[in-house]
């Protein structure tokens, strides 16, 4: 897949991941040309992490995978709605979701 359409406004995109089964929005991240690429070859979410500035895949370490169910892109192709099948907590802090804080 040609991935450079998604990344004519930055080197960057958002990308929204979002557990199929139950619609619950686990976290944001970020991906360039190439954790894009992986994501679509490996069917495991990749990104690119801004603080160590280099890719990573989720769950690598954890054993927490995203296996990728569908990618959409929104309606201007600058940012993702990646759905997924969450092995484990998606969050670093050991929550299900990385929104787990509620304000109001």
């Amino acid at each position: 897949m040609d991935v450079e359409k998604y990344f004519v406004k930055a080197d960057l995109i958002p990308a929204i991941i979002q557990e199929k089964s139950t619609g619950e929005v686990l976290m944001l991240a970020y991906m360039n040309r190439e954790s894009m690429q992986k994501t679509f070859e490996t069917g495991y979410t990749w990104f690119w992490s801004r603080s160590r500035q280099e890719l990573w895949n989720k769950g690598a370490t954890s054993g927490h995978l995203q296996k990728v169910v569908d990618v959409f892109a929104d309606c201007d192709d600058d940012t993702l709605l990646i759905t997924v099948e969450q092995t484990g907590a998606a969050c670093h802090t050991g929550n299900h979701s990385c929104f787990f804080k509620k304000l109001k």
